[in-house]
């Protein structure tokens, strides 16, 4: 197949859990087809980093771009132009002319078989009519994000503008599934709720992915009392669990375990996130090179999460390096765990606490749980697999297609 893979975004390096799951099926993919890959990069992105990875067969074209930030003057012109229009803000954002304008050239002179309309933020700039079979590639269930933001929004103008923001991402994404030939989730969870939402669609679903050759234990000695936490924090549900667990949580394990402390990895965190989780004698790593020095001295590994949507890879790399998992049900939302097999699930605050002390002080049942997580990734859901799952749903859609 000649596949068109549309990215908006960046792609490199590889440092939120949707790039991760994009670049390692496309690599698995251009091992077998002829991949063009059509992408952005901003200030932060690195397309030369991308070029020296992406296989030699593949074909990147990257445009500068950089979206409006929250609170600048160009998102809010931005926010009252998409008033005015079907697509949310978050959507209107990411429309990028350029891009467009060689997606259309490349579909108008038959040089693809298929595109790949990865994320819904790709999807404005495809055309809707593409004279090719179109694979919207859902990473999550996008407004059901937004409609959780809105439940945990303290301030009531912000809440009412997130009510309007997800009910126009919900018209937006059943629109996106319906026109496209078919949607791909990742989860079986994520697929029920898109073909819900756009009954008329075709909707399947593949499995997420870890890399179990480079997330593996390592030997590393376990740092007595220690969590650990990982993702992006400049994407708001990882702030959010964070700020949770800091003011609900921590306090709990506390009380009935001095000294326990939190080490928070991941990239771009807030100043006054940083302030807030030295005053609570927490550690804030920002970016790094390898998450996994940090993972393997953990403990427990906790995801508080309280909003998100489709499958958490940051679970998958824990399980991986044989990590005891503590997860609300919305963080380990989608993935095929059992609780009490592979993590033990916890929602309210108390629950989670007590969870969190109990593997603390066994470390027999962390052993146990790290060991079931480990062989459940092994066995199923290397990134081979899931390209090849992927690799499947694309000659579906243009069987579909050619009907």
């Amino acid at each position: 197949m000649r596949i068109l893979w549309v990215k908006v975004g960046g792609l490199w390096p590889l440092n939120t859990g949707g790039r991760l799951r994009s670049f390692h099926i496309l690599r698995e993919l251009s091992r077998r087809h002829r991949v063009t890959l059509l992408t952005t990069h901003g200030p932060e992105d690195d397309s030369e980093g991308l070029a020296r990875n992406f296989p030699p067969d593949g074909r990147i074209v990257s445009f500068p771009y950089a979206a409006p930030k929250q609170g600048s003057a160009r998102f809010i012109r931005g926010l009252l132009r998409s008033w005015a229009s079907p697509l949310p803000v978050d959507l209107w954002r990411w429309r990028v002319p350029a891009l467009k304008r060689q997606v259309c050239r490349l579909i108008a002179g038959r040089e693809i078989d298929l595109c790949v309309a990865d994320f819904l933020a790709a999807v404005p700039n495809v055309p809707r009519d593409a004279s090719v079979p179109v694979v919207y590639f859902s990473h999550n269930v996008e407004h059901m994000i937004w409609q959780r933001l809105s439940l945990v929004e303290p301030q009531r103008w912000r809440r009412l503008l997130l009510e309007v923001e997800w009910r126009k991402m919900r018209r937006f994404e059943a629109r996106a599934c319906a026109g496209a030939s078919l949607a791909v989730a990742v989860s079986e969870r994520d697929r029920d709720l898109l073909a819900v939402a756009a009954p008329s669609g075709n909707v399947a679903a593949i499995p997420t992915g870890v890399d179990t050759t480079y997330f593996a234990p390592n030997g590393t000695p376990e740092a007595a009392k220690t969590l650990v936490f990982s993702g992006s924090m400049d994407w708001y549900p990882n702030e959010d669990a964070i700020l949770y667990f800091m003011a609900e949580i921590l306090p709990r394990i506390r009380r009935e375990m001095p000294g326990v402390t939190l080490t928070i990895v991941g990239r771009n965190p807030r100043s006054d996130l940083c302030a807030a989780a030295a005053h609570a004698g927490m550690r804030v790593t920002g970016t790094v090179a390898d998450v996994r020095p940090y993972l393997a001295e953990g403990e427990v590994y906790v995801v508080p999460l309280r909003v998100g949507g489709g499958t958490r890879l940051k679970i998958f790399e824990a399980l991986a390096m044989e990590k005891a998992v503590v997860s609300t049900s919305v963080g380990a939302e989608g993935l095929p765990l059992v609780s009490g097999e592979h993590f033990l699930a916890a929602d309210d605050p108390e629950a989670f606490a007590r969870t969190v002390i109990r593997l603390l002080c066994n470390p027999g049942q962390r052993r146990a749980l790290g060991m079931a997580g480990r062989r459940l990734v092994e066995e199923r859901f290397s990134w081979p697999r899931v390209a090849s799952d992927f690799e499947a749903k694309c000659q579906e859609a243009m069987a579909i297609y050619a009907r």
